[in-house]
């Protein structure tokens, strides 16, 4: 089977309206802490990217009923630390940094060892972010050089910590809240601001939890709850994956786009403000809220001239996943743009501050950049008609978009490989770009 996507022509003009899947952060939230209810908890929309679906096979393993019934999901909770499964098993995350971090707080209060193992890409990441702070609850860890893979050896008697989240790390501070569900005490957690769905999950369960919004930290406050009762839950659909539409209409000729009922969670927004600092048209419209999530839809029209930007770091951690198709647009704006800050880019499924770079450079854009920074000196006349070979990242998804999404955007010949990597994160990107492609 042919795995690269050959593209030699940009998009033509489009007016779309568009639903894309839903939210993965959340889906991946949602089953985690449906398996700690009591009883049938059941989900509308979720994602059924690999990271989920690897999600779902991981619970079955410890134990846990689930069904999947075309656009519904029912998990059956065994309750909190209700997990029941043979010695020495073997959990497999595949590519998904958030499942493995997060499954590891359940497990600190896991009777018998767990081994937790990952794809290539996966196990050069860091858990050492998560391990240390788990320790303090009395789990006990073995991994080398802290990578996968990881056993972690669970205890009884889980003792509340302090916990102070430096790095802007949703997973690292969410692995930390699922811990303290079962400990006898309340737990601490100072955390520098990031995407907050879990904590937004957690009042919905009524478990007992705190938040005390400073401006550059959250104070986090969790105690113990004996018993969460069963949740059903229409997952909204993930504004990371509609990134990529709102910059290829940014950067597309007399074209417009609807997106429906996108999470705009104020911690994920950061690409709406940097985009529209930059220029590009941008409308909220029918906007609500859904158990403490916002929702809207989301209307962009075709930029004609695009500012450079010398991008405030505030909005680094709620843009962190769309810094790569942000820096599409940096490349068409007029002047010199700077991002900094960014070192966390290189924690992620490849070292995505390397890669945004390297596509630029690619394309012809000039770029200047360190550890943790970029400048990017844009074009608005970009035109390619050189040919182009991404391949060799680790199979990131967001790499493979990206450069699919500057393909159809700035022309060129381009061959891009593993093209099924957006298994991962969302399936029917190709089927979406096609339908864009469709005249009526």
């Amino acid at each position: 089977m042919n795995n690269t996507l050959s593209i030699n022509n940009i998009i033509r003009p489009f007016n779309k309206k568009i639903e894309i899947e839903g939210d993965k952060s959340i889906s991946i939230r949602w089953a985690l802490l449906a398996s700690q209810c009591e009883g049938k908890s059941t989900s509308f929309n979720m994602l059924k990217s690999d990271d989920v679906l690897n999600t779902l096979n991981c619970l079955r393993k410890l134990g846990v009923k689930i069904n999947l019934l075309g656009d519904k999901c029912e998990i059956f909770g065994l309750g909190i630390n209700g997990f029941k499964y043979k010695k020495n098993i073997t959990l497999d995350a595949g590519n998904s940094g958030t499942l493995a971090r997060l499954i590891m707080g359940l497990l600190v209060h896991s009777n018998n060892k767990v081994k937790i193992v990952g794809d290539k890409s996966l196990s050069k990441r860091d858990f050492l972010r998560v391990i240390t702070p788990l320790k303090k609850f009395g789990a006990k860890f073995q991994t080398k050089n802290g990578k996968l893979p990881v056993v972690i050896s669970g205890t009884k008697n889980a003792k509340p910590i302090k916990y102070y989240e430096k790095k802007g790390s949703a997973q690292c501070k969410s692995s930390v809240m699922l811990a303290a569900i079962n400990t006898n005490g309340q737990t601490l957690i100072k955390a520098k601001k990031s995407r907050n769905h879990s904590e937004l999950l957690f009042k919905h369960l009524k478990i007992p939890i705190k938040v005390y919004e400073k401006n550059k930290f959250d104070l986090i406050k969790i105690k113990n709850k004996k018993k969460i009762k069963p949740i059903t839950y229409k997952i909204p659909s993930d504004i990371s994956s509609g990134s990529f539409f709102i910059v290829l209409t940014a950067l597309s000729k007399n074209s417009e786009i609807n997106i429906k009922n996108i999470n705009i969670n104020p911690s994920r927004i950061g690409i709406l403000k940097i985009l529209k600092k930059m220029g590009v048209k941008i409308y909220l419209k029918n906007l609500r809220k859904y158990k403490g999530e916002k929702i809207a839809d989301i209307h962009v029209k075709s930029s004609k001239s695009l500012k450079s930007i010398k991008c405030p770091s505030h909005l680094n951690s709620s843009a962190i996943d769309e810094f790569l198709v942000i820096f599409l647009v940096a490349a068409k704006a007029k002047g010199i743009s700077y991002f900094k800050n960014l070192s966390e880019l290189n924690q992620k499924e490849s070292p995505r501050l390397k890669w945004g770079a390297k596509i630029l450079n690619l394309m012809g854009v000039k770029t200047i950049t360190t550890n943790d920074s970029i400048k990017i000196f844009g074009n608005p006349d970009l035109d390619l008609k050189k040919k182009i070979v991404v391949k060799n990242y680790l199979k990131d998804h967001r790499v493979f978009m990206t450069s699919v999404i500057a393909a159809l955007s700035f022309g060129g010949n381009w061959i891009i490989h593993d093209k099924d990597s957006i298994k991962t994160s969302f399936p029917s990107f190709l089927k979406i770009l096609n339908s864009l492609n469709k005249q009526k």
